[in-house]
């Protein structure tokens, strides 16, 4: 996906940069916006794969061995939620930057989701997936305080009532970074095989996920170009 912008309607266009970002999962976590003066896509392509614990959540949450069974570092991130289990073939990574001046720019951290999930939601609908976005609050649910795709949260989108993008969001005095987590396939049992509970708690953790969330039933490059064009539709302001 090159360098795109999406015209404005009405007065100056206001472009979108779009920058494919590679290396590890931690160093692409640990990338911090400079001074932010233009709505930036930056495309992470991950080398390998890691499973990603919230800021709040315990090391021990994670079983250390069973990751490294399957290659897999165990890492933190800034942002809050559960577990997100980061890898090419699971996860296509995408997030999105906006300066504090932007007219996205909401002062409100839950608010400030809403345009982005619209933005995916008509990005999948140009695809034929008709997809809803959540409206409300943070709702947990069972299991959404341990695995990230197990709640719901303020923008995050659904189809047929399964979590298809998971967003977080960390902010600086610059501006906002949106980091949004497009299914590409949902497999609960490595899932729950990666955590640390009692087996019969875990075999209900794997069942109870299997409804939570679903791969979204596109190639890769396909949602990517749907996202273009989402932004090229929808101009300055989404």
């Amino acid at each position: 996906m090159s360098r795109g912008g999406a015209a404005a309607s009405g007065g100056s266009p206001e472009p979108w940069s779009i920058i494919e970002r590679s290396g590890s999962v931690r160093s692409l976590h640990g990338i911090v916006p400079g001074s932010v003066r233009c709505r930036e896509i930056w495309v992470m392509r991950p080398v390998g794969g890691a499973v990603v614990l919230g800021s709040s959540q315990r090391p021990g949450t994670v079983d250390a061995t069973a990751a490294r069974r399957r290659g897999l570092q165990v890492l933190r991130r800034r942002s809050g939620g559960g577990v997100v289990l980061v890898s090419p073939a699971d996860l296509l990574w995408v997030d999105v930057v906006v300066p504090r001046s932007d007219p996205l720019w909401h002062p409100d951290t839950g608010r400030s989701f809403g345009w982005l999930g619209e933005l995916w939601r008509s990005a999948l609908g140009c695809s034929g997936i008709a997809a809803e976005v959540h409206q409300g609050r943070y709702e947990p649910g069972t299991w959404g305080s341990l695995v990230c795709f197990a709640g719901r949260g303020p923008g995050e989108v659904f189809v047929a009532g399964r979590k298809v993008i998971g967003l977080s969001q960390r902010r600086t005095g610059a501006g906002a970074r949106f980091q949004c987590g497009v299914l590409l396939r949902w497999d609960p049992a490595v899932l729950a095989e990666l955590l640390v509970m009692p087996a019969e708690q875990r075999e209900t953790l794997e069942r109870d996920l299997t409804g939570c969330a679903a791969g979204v039933d596109l190639p890769e490059h396909r949602i990517l170009e749907a996202l273009r064009g989402a932004l090229q539709a929808a101009g300055s302001n989404p």
